[in-house]
């Protein structure tokens, strides 16, 4: 009997210590933190630590504790273990060791890591993540309601990976579609940009995860579109229609608000402080915290991106530093003891940094598995997430065209569903999924989406119709021809005109191969943007801009395809958000947006309208303008040149993502920052002069393009460049003209007596190659360098100039 009394008050005082030990945890997160106490008990380092933001990949969590660093994201493409599927649980697991990561004050206060990432369509990073339209289609839709729902079912996803902050919304009001960011934009009425960035903020904060209003400011109103580009005007510029979008987000007291990479009259937003304070804080009175961009603050003149007091001095109060967060550490440790940022300006940064973490339970706070229950990870990607998506893709449709009432289409039909869009779920999800350009991207990779083929077999698997596949049966009632922008994100993503595709692309001969044959033909098109399509809407009967509809294919197949009766299952509820260009570039000054336009903004059809659109002018400016320089990499690869690899296992191996290897291994290309993010290409040649490897720019048709007019100017291949490991063997530079014609250039003398780690632009005449065999009549291939042997080196701007610098030019040899 003792012994059961023992063993009784054993657990009696097991159970007690575990419910006060659970009493203590909870009145620690609960309890009512003093800020300016908690400031008081803080080093001059501890501060310094809560203003960076540091990278996953180039962060452990041990060095999180030991510089006491306050927080981390994870960057487009960055995942637990560099695994691309990593469970979610994975995910959860390294959030609770960032956590753990935690500075601890004398007084016992316990400051946690607060980990942001970037949720611009669903979680978007994360394997098996239900993906939303992106932004451009839910401004289509214009429904808060679904917008705030969308963000509700995003932000528990975000949650079940243990994340505690989003980079969303975008509240950008994009001017010019030629800008690679314009899907990321809602609409250009600021009005409709306002509501929905507000419906994104209600959806996110009624689930406790912080939010980001992004970029202020100005970010969609660069000229020519160029991402991270110069915003010409006076204040006015700015504030019409820009600011007016903010309007929604500030009146929901959205927590942070992250810097714009673009200028204002030349001068960096990272580094205004007529902007970020004078504006932001002191006209609009903003409360909380502002956040910069990846490596913004590096733009700024005078800084670089381990060190920039300009930034902190300007307005910002977390810096993102990727890669460079030990050094930024030091180096603003040694600019506040110097007395170039102010100490008052250090309290306040910290102080904003601890009220947005208190808000977040982040100070005394609860492990990220502790907050994550059950039912958020049985409820990843569950089938009321992905309803919910197809709903959202169904009314962010819009019917631009509908002649002869092609559409709805008979259940009972025999209808070939094909273009390069049609089972291809990569170019349907578009940038921001998965990776951080939407590329090195296959079905396989998303193994809970649907592409849009798959969802009209689905929805035909309930009718008597029948669904083919091959293109050359023309013995079908209807065709249903998708295709659309291949994926991208900032940078890569900016076209220097509207037009879709140059020449006759396989999709445009597709639908008129239909078209020859009487086949009705519906062409639905994928993209980030508004493009001129003036020959591929002629070409189709009905036209669908379908946007960049996320990973529920099914939803464009619900609306298309009629009920057994006839009738629409879902009516087209989608209007434009921006006008439709009828032009590819402005006539007056190619600097500024297209002014002319097919339908405007606000324009879609619905089933029982009755509009014909008549045949369209196919005549694209740019095809007519004045000849200038051939761009080939400047940020991107520019269209109609693609970037490739070879070596004798493959010589044609296209590089599309932000690594690439040759088919023997040889030859190695990786994406690299040096000005901006992913600016320029990492090249290492690793053989042991056995065989050629050969880096390579070439058009992606293989057709010729016509550098006569650059030949006649004295012009030159100019190549910005450094040399990372000086060659062993011989290195030849070509420039080919349809094989076999080429002419090559002995480089390896000039290549060896480069010192390494410095830049300089070296321009090769024109004339060099011509006398060395180049038909300039029909250049396919401007870049090709070839060696067997070691060699490295960084790339970052090529192009085949007019007007080349005198300096740089390299004599014929």
């Amino acid at each position: 009997m003792q012994t059961t009394f023992k063993r009784w008050r054993t657990l009696r005082m097991s159970a007690l210590i575990l419910l006060a030990s659970a009493f203590v945890q909870n009145s620690l997160a609960t309890v009512e933190v003093d800020i300016e106490a908690v400031l008081t008990y803080m080093t001059v380092e501890q501060k310094v630590g809560q203003l960076i933001q540091g990278e996953i990949q180039s962060m452990s969590p041990s060095e999180v504790a030991r510089y006491g660093i306050g927080s981390l994201l994870n960057g487009g493409g960055s995942y637990p273990n560099k695994n691309k599927k990593a469970d979610v649980s994975d995910w959860l697991e390294m959030a609770d060791s960032y956590f753990d990561a935690a500075v601890r004050l004398d007084n016992g206060v316990v400051i946690h890591p607060v980990w942001g990432t970037d949720a611009v369509h669903g979680h978007n990073n994360v394997y098996r993540a239900t993906l939303f339209p992106h932004n451009i289609g839910l401004g289509a839709a214009g429904d808060e309601e679904l917008v705030e729902k969308i963000a509700v079912v995003t932000a528990r996803e975000v949650k079940a990976t243990g994340a505690d902050w989003v980079f969303a919304p975008t509240i950008a009001v994009a001017q010019d579609y030629r800008w690679g960011r314009t899907y990321e934009s809602y609409a250009s009425d600021p009005a409709l940009v306002s509501r929905l960035g507000a419906a994104i903020v209600r959806g996110f904060e009624s689930q406790g995860l912080a939010t980001t209003a992004k970029h202020f400011l100005g970010d969609g109103g660069t000229l020519a579109g160029i991402d991270q580009g110069n915003v010409v005007g006076p204040l006015d510029v700015l504030k019409k229609p820009h600011l007016q979008a903010y309007e929604g987000v500030l009146a929901e007291s959205v927590p942070s608000i992250m810097a714009s990479f673009n200028s204002w009259n030349g001068n960096k937003l990272h580094g205004s402080k007529p902007l970020l304070t004078d504006l932001l804080r002191t006209e609009l009175g903003y409360k909380g915290m502002v956040v910069s961009d990846w490596n913004g603050h590096g733009q700024v003149a005078g800084c670089n991106n381990a060190s920039c007091a300009q930034s902190v001095n300007a307005g910002v109060d977390m810096l993102m530093v990727p890669q460079d967060w030990k050094q930024m550490r030091k180096n603003l440790i040694l600019q506040i003891e110097s007395g170039e940022i102010p100490m008052v300006r250090v309290n306040e940064a910290v102080r904003r940094v601890l009220e947005f973490k208190k808000a977040l339970g982040l100070i005394n706070g609860v492990k990220p598995s502790q907050r994550s229950g059950a039912d958020l990870h049985e409820g990843f990607a569950s089938l009321e997430h992905k309803s919910l998506a197809r709903e959202a893709v169904r009314k962010s449709l819009v019917l631009l065209k509908n002649n002869g009432n092609i559409l709805p289409i008979s259940p009972k039909a025999k209808v070939a569903v094909v273009g390069s869009g049609a089972d291809d779920i990569k170019m349907q999800m578009g940038g921001w999924s998965l990776t951080w350009q939407g590329t090195e991207n296959n079905n396989g990779d998303f193994p809970e989406a649907q592409s849009i083929l798959a969802g009209f077999v689905e929805t035909f698997a309930e009718t008597s119709g029948e669904i083919l596949t091959d293109p050359q049966d023309l013995g079908v009632d209807v065709a249903v021809v998708v295709f659309g922008e291949m994926p991208y994100a900032e940078g890569a993503g900016d076209v220097q005109n509207l037009v879709f595709k140059q020449g006759e692309h396989p999709d445009l001969r597709l639908l008129k191969s239909y078209k020859k044959a009487g086949v009705p033909t519906v062409a639905v098109f994928l993209s980030g943007r508004p493009m001129w399509m003036n020959r591929e809407i002629n070409a189709s009967d009905a036209f669908v801009a379908a946007w960049l509809p996320g990973s529920e294919g099914r939803g464009v197949a619900e609306v298309l395809v009629a009920r057994e009766d006839g009738k629409p299952r879902y009516d087209f509820q989608g209007r434009l958000p921006f006008a439709w260009p009828d032009l590819d570039l402005n006539t007056v000054d190619n600097r500024l947006p297209v002014d002319q336009y097919v339908w405007k903004a606000g324009y879609g059809l619905y089933y029982n309208d009755s509009a014909i659109v008549d045949k369209l002018h196919e005549n694209a400016v740019s095809a007519s303008a004045e000849k200038g320089d051939l761009v080939i990499f400047r940020k991107n690869t520019r269209p109609p040149l693609g970037l490739y690899l070879g070596d004798e296992g493959q010589w044609v191996m296209p590089i599309s993502g932000s690594f690439g290897r040759s088919s023997l291994g040889e030859l190695e290309i990786r994406s690299v920052d040096v000005r901006v993010q992913e600016d320029a290409r990492s090249v290492v040649w690793s053989g042991a002069g056995v065989r050629d490897s050969q880096f390579y720019w070439k058009t992606t048709n293989d057709q010729g393009l016509d550098l006569r007019h650059l030949r006649e100017a004295d012009g030159a291949l100019s190549v910005i460049m450094k040399i990372d490991q000086t060659p062993k063997g011989k290195v030849k530079l070509r420039m080919d003209c349809q094989w076999p014609c080429r002419g090559e250039l002995d480089v390896s003398k000039l290549f060896k007596r480069i010192p390494e780690s410095q830049w300089l632009r070296l321009s090769f005449p024109l004339a060099c190659f011509e006398n060395a065999g180049t038909d300039m009549a029909k250049v396919n291939g401007p870049m090709v360098l070839v060696t067997d042997n070691k060699m490295a080196l960084t790339v970052l701007d090529v192009a085949v100039v007019r007007n080349p610098d005198k300096e740089s030019l390299v004599p014929c040899r």
